[in-house]
C-alpha cells in the first residue's frame, strides 16, 4: 500500500488531503516562523542589550528563563484549550499576545520592564509551540506525519539560522536592539492573515468545560519557585546550595507541585492528565525531552555569548558561527521526517539522536577561549542533529498512542517539559558559569594585581572594561563555557536511557484511534491501551 495521505483517505474518514493539509500548515508554519526568528534575533542580540542595560550575567540567563518559564507553564493550559475549544482562534490570539510582549520589549528602558515583556512573549510562545503541533496532530495520521514534521523541522532551520545572522545585522545597524522585537509584527500581521485563509477546522460545541485553574496555579508556583532558587544559588549575596534558604525554596517548590499532582488525581478536567503523563511512552518520552531542551535551550543561548563575549566576534559573525548548529536540525529533522513516513520506524532515529546529542555535548565540555572555530562547528552540528532528530519524533510517538481528543493535552505535556527543561537547564547553566568565571576573572586579577571588589564577570559591558581586564574577561567566559556543556552532557545520557527504553510501537495510519478503522493497531494495543483510549465517546472525535 502506498504511505501517501490519499491512500489512507478510504479508510479513514478524518484524513485530510495531501493539498488541503499543505494549505492549513501554511498560516501555522508562518506563526511558528514569527515566534521562532524574533526569539533567535533576541538570543543574539542579548549581550549588546544586556550590556546596554547594565545587567549582570544572572540577568542574562532570567531574560531566556523568564520567556522559558512564561512558555512552559502556559503551554499546558494552551494544549488543555485546544482539546475544548477552536483551535483556529486559540493559536491567532497566542500570535496576538506574542506581538503585544515584543512591542513592550522593544521599549523596554530597564532589564526589570524587559523581564515583564519576555513573560508576556513567553505566553504567545506557549500556545503556538501547543497549538501548532496539537494541530498537525489533529489531521495528519502518525504514519504520515514524519514528511510534514519535515516541514516543520525546514521552517524551524530558516528561522533560527537566518535570526541570528538578522538579529547580528539590526544590532550592528543604526536601527539598534530595539528593532530586534519591533521586527516581528509586521510578521505576525502576515501569519495571521494567512491562518485567516488557510486554516479551516470544524467547530465542536461542548457544554459543562471547566479548566484546573487551580492545578495551573500551583504547577506554575512550583516551578516558579525552583527556577528562582537555581537561578541565584551558590552567588556572592544570596545563598548556598546547600543552605536554610535552599532548603526552603527547594522544599516549597516541592510542596507546590506535590499539590498540584493531588489536585490534578481529581480535578474534572486536569490541565496535565495523569493517565496520559504516566504511560509509558509519554513518561520516558517527557524525560527525553527534559534533557533535550536543556541541550537546545542552553547550546543556543550561550553559544551567541560564548562568540561574542569569549572570542570577540561581532553579533553579526556570532550568528552566522551557529549555521552548523541549525544545518544539522534541518538534517535531523527533515531528513529522519522522511525517512520515518517512508519505512515506518522511528525509535532508531531518537536512540540515534540522542547518542548524536551525547557525543556532540561531551565535546563541547573540551571548548576553551581558543579553540578552533572548525572544531567548534562540528561539535555544534552534532548537537543540532541530535535535537532535530529527537524533538518532533519525541512528540510522534506520544501522539502516536492517544485519542485525537486529548491529542492537545498529550502534546503539549511534552512541549511543557521540554521547554522546562530548558528553563531550568539555562538558570542552572547560567548559574555554573556566573560561578565559574567569578573565579576564574579572580584568578586573573590576581596574577596581575588587580583587586577587585567583585566576583569579576559581573558586568557584560566589556568592551567598557580597560584592554588588560577585558582580556582576562573574555578568556574567564571561554575557559568556563565548557564546564555548563559537561553538565548538558550529563542530561543527554539520561535521554539516550530512556529513548532506548522507549516502546516500539508501530505508527498508525489513522487520525484517530479506532478498532474499526485500523484493527491491526486496536489488536496490538488492545492489552495495554492508555486510560480512556478507546472510551466510547472519544473514538470518532473529529479534527477540530
Amino acid at each position: 500500500m502506498s504511505s501517501s495521505v490519499e491512500a489512507v483517505t478510504p479508510r479513514d474518514p478524518f484524513a485530510m488531503t495531501h493539498r488541503e493539509i499543505l494549505e492549513a500548515m501554511t498560516g501555522l508554519l508562518a506563526a511558528l516562523f514569527t515566534a521562532l526568528l524574533s526569539t533567535t534575533i533576541v538570543a543574539t542580540a542579548l549581550p549588546t542589550i544586556i550590556g546596554d542595560l547594565k545587567g549582570s550575567q544572572t540577568a542574562y540567563a532570567w531574560v531566556i528563563t523568564t520567556a522559558l518559564l512564561a512558555n512552559a507553564a502556559s503551554t499546558p493550559i494552551w494544549g488543555k484549550f485546544a482539546d475544548l475549544f477552536n483551535k483556529k482562534v486559540l493559536v491567532q490570539t497566542a500570535i496576538v499576545i506574542f506581538v503585544l510582549g515584543s512591542i513592550v520589549a522593544g521599549f523596554a528602558h530597564s532589564v526589570p520592564l524587559l523581564l515583564v515583556a519576555r513573560v508576556v512573549q513567553g505566553v504567545g510562545m506557549g500556545g503556538l509551540t501547543a497549538l501548532v503541533v496539537a494541530i498537525i496532530g489533529s489531521i495528519v495520521a502518525p504514519r504520515e506525519r514524519g514528511r510534514y514534521s519535515g516541514y516543520m523541522g525546514a521552517v524551524m532551520a530558516v528561522a533560527m539560522s537566518g535570526g541570528p545572522i538578522l538579529g547580528g545585522v539590526i544590532v550592528d545597524s543604526p536601527l539598534g536592539w530595539r528593532w530586534c522585537f519591533f521586527v516581528c509584527v509586521p510578521l505576525a500581521v502576515i501569519a495571521l492573515v494567512l491562518l485567516q485563509r488557510t486554516l479551516r477546522l470544524p467547530t465542536e460545541r461542548k457544554t459543562g468545560v471547566s479548566i484546573d485553574w487551580l492545578g495551573a496555579a500551583l504547577l506554575t508556583g512550583g516551578v516558579s519557585v525552583l527556577l528562582i532558587w537555581v537561578s541565584f544559588a551558590g552567588k556572592a549575596g544570596y545563598y548556598d546550595w546547600i543552605s536554610g534558604e535552599s532548603a526552603l525554596y527547594v522544599g516549597g517548590g516541592l510542596l507546590l507541585l506535590l499539590a498540584m499532582v493531588w489536585v490534578e488525581s481529581r480535578a474534572e478536567s486536569p490541565i496535565i492528565p495523569l493517565p496520559i503523563v504516566t504511560e509509558r511512552t509519554t513518561g520516558l518520552a517527557i524525560i527525553a525531552s527534559i534533557s533535550v531542551g536543556m541541550g537546545m535551550f542552553g547550546a543556543t543561548t550561550f553559544l551567541g555569548q560564548y562568540f561574542q563575549t569569549a572570542r570577540g566576534f561581532s553579533p553579526t559573525i556570532a550568528g552566522v558561527l551557529t549555521i552548523p548548529m541549525v544545518a544539522g536540525m534541518l538534517a535531523g529533522s527533515a531528513g529522519s521526517g522522511q525517512l520515518i513516513t517512508r519505512f515506518g520506524k522511528w525509535k532508531g532515529f531518537v536512540v540515534a539522536g540522542a547518542t548524536s546529542l551525547v557525543i556532540g555535548l561531551g565535546l563541547l565540555s573540551m571548548i576553551d577561549h581558543a579553540t578552533s572555530l572548525w572544531q567548534v562547528g562540528i561539535y555544534i552540528a552534532l548537537v543540532g542533529l541530535g535535537v532535530g532528530m529527537m524533538m518532533q519524533n519525541l512528540v510522534l510517538a506520544v501522539q502516536n498512542t492517544v485519542s485525537v481528543h486529548d491529542i492537545g493535552a498529550a502534546s503539549s505535556s511534552v512541549a511543557f517539559f521540554r521547554t522546562f527543561g530548558g528553563a531550568i537547564g539555562v538558570s542552572v547553566l547560567g548559574s555554573v558559569l556566573a560561578t565559574r568565571v567569578g573565579e576564574l576573572s579572580a584568578q586573573g586579577f590576581d596574577r596581575i594585581g588587580v583587586e577587585t571588589g567583585s566576583s569579576g564577570g559581573g558586568n557584560l559591558d566589556i568592551g567598557a572594561l580597560p584592554a588588560p581586564i577585558a582580556a582576562i574577561v573574555r578568556a574567564a567566559y571561554g575557559d568556563a563555557t565548557g564546564r555548563i556543556f559537561l553538565i548538558a552532557a550529563g542530561a543527554a545520557i539520561v535521554a539516550l536511557l530512556a529513548a532506548m527504553l522507549l516502546p516500539n510501537n508501530p505508527l498508525r495510519r489513522t487520525i484517530d484511534i479506532d478498532p474499526d478503522l485500523d484493527p491491526m493497531r486496536a489488536e496490538n494495543d488492545e492489552d495495554d491501551a492508555p486510560v480512556g483510549e478507546f472510551d466510547g465517546d472519544r473514538q470518532k472525535v473529529g479534527a477540530g
